[in-house]
């Protein structure tokens, strides 16, 4: 199963590597470009869309993977039925902006629809207890989901950040799962989307020659999202694992629209007031923020997501741990400060 699962993965890098190739070719000659404006973190003219390329190949890697039997049939409808959803309303937004009520409406319908055939929100287990929400989960698990596939929305403003983070979620986990002996569904599926992911980021990694666009973003959101569910399904401590390997996006993403709320701005509306957004600025370039989230990710969020998933009567905890100083970091970073219309970005491209 291992094995299938490697080349499976492999397959999925080149797949996504030439189709994110054939999507910039199409979106350069069609004129389907990002053009910067005064809430862009970019100053060039760049073709978007190229999620469509990590999701087509995520399709691909998981009716492999079921009919392989390294995917069961309950989690791999929730990935694509769900995520077919998340994609097809993120590519008619990239086209022409859809109403927030008509993706919240898109998002929550696909959460539902993943909730249902993973039996609803799994247990959580806070120390030495295991809480379950019976119907009442499906109404939590709805808003994590949207939440989570919003997240990553916000989240992908520079470049490289929001593929790589995904790679660092996917296997991180995929890792840990395999260590630990857990079941083997879940990694195949993960190491194959993150390897998709790498093959997007060869195009996306700074300075960007391709945007994902919302088909791609919401998609990584919910993927993940839907993953981790599937994974606790087994073993519920294996949420809080998940929680912390995306604690940089959560981190900042909820400082953000804490303080954004607190104004009583519009959160629904873009803007460039995320902490990585202001770093990006104050640096005068995309490629070290991306690095510096890696390196993090890497030196911090990883060995805390081990020890959680290693002392699962701890697990919780761990999360407090891990995430409390990333949220004063964010916090001092200036996440949701306000940023004046027009603001000169940064003097260097990316």
């Amino acid at each position: 199963m291992i094995l299938d699962a490697v080349l499976t993965s492999l397959a999925a890098f080149v797949l996504a590597l030439a189709l994110t190739a054939l999507v910039r070719r199409h979106a350069l000659a069609h004129g389907v470009l990002d053009v910067p404006n005064d809430r862009s973190s970019h100053r060039v003219p760049t073709p978007r869309g190229g999620g469509i390329a990590i999701a087509l190949s995520t399709l691909a890697a998981s009716i492999w993977l079921l009919w392989r039997g390294a995917l069961d049939l309950q989690l791999f409808l929730a990935l694509t039925g769900g995520g077919i959803i998340v994609a097809f309303v993120g590519y008619l937004d990239d086209r022409r902006p859809l109403s927030a009520r008509i993706r919240l409406a898109a998002h929550l319908a696909a959460a539902l629809w993943a909730l249902l055939w993973l039996g609803g929100l799994p247990p959580m287990r806070f120390g030495d207890h295991i809480v379950a929400l019976g119907w009442a989960g499906y109404a939590v698990g709805a808003l994590g989901i949207a939440w989570t596939v919003n997240l990553f929305n916000f989240m992908d403003g520079i470049d490289g950040i929001a593929a790589s983070e995904a790679v660092f979620i996917a296997w991180g986990a995929a890792l840990l799962a395999l260590v630990l002996e857990q079941s083997v569904a879940v990694p195949a599926t993960a190491m194959a989307f993150g390897a998709a992911c790498c093959g997007f980021l060869a195009w996306n990694w700074p300075p960007a020659k391709i945007f994902m666009g919302d088909v791609g973003s919401g998609y990584l959101g919910y993927v993940l999202v839907v993953l981790a569910l599937g994974a606790a399904r087994a073993n519920p401590a294996v949420l809080a694992v998940w929680v912390i390997l995306g604690g940089i996006f959560f981190c900042d993403a909820l400082v953000t629209l804490v303080r954004r709320l607190a104004r009583g701005e519009r959160v629904y509306q873009a803007h460039r007031s995320h902490a990585y957004q202001g770093l990006a600025r104050r640096w005068g370039s995309h490629r070290p923020v991306t690095l510096a989230v890696i390196c993090v990710n890497l030196l911090w969020l990883l060995p805390c997501a081990w020890f959680a998933a290693g002392h699962p009567g701890h697990a919780a905890w761990t999360v407090l741990i891990a995430l409390v100083p990333l949220a004063l970091a964010v916090l001092l970073a200036g996440a949701g400060l306000h940023v004046k219309e027009g603001e000169p970005e940064s003097r260097r491209r990316r």
